[in-house]
């Protein structure tokens, strides 16, 4: 059986590495579009790509930190043993 506390350190640790994950997506996206613009390319397909990329992953982050969250928040406090 695991310990509460190594449980409670490997969702916090998930939740940080989904956001640097997700983040870390935004700025490559974000810096394609500056790289398409300083190269005078057509940054078409990066802004399409962006403007659905970026909500969905910051939603889909945004969601897993509430149910990790949520769940914590409505659970007892349990006495060790």
């Amino acid at each position: 059986m695991m310990n509460r506390k190594l449980i409670a350190r490997l969702q916090i640790l998930s939740i940080s590495l989904i956001w640097l994950l997700f983040t870390g997506i935004a700025v490559w996206i974000l810096n394609l579009i500056n790289e398409s613009l300083r190269l005078h390319d057509a940054p078409d397909a990066s802004l399409g790509i962006s403007l659905v990329a970026i909500p969905v992953f910051f939603t889909l982050s945004s969601v897993l930190t509430y149910v990790f969250i949520g769940l914590r928040k409505g659970r007892r406090k349990d006495v060790e043993s």
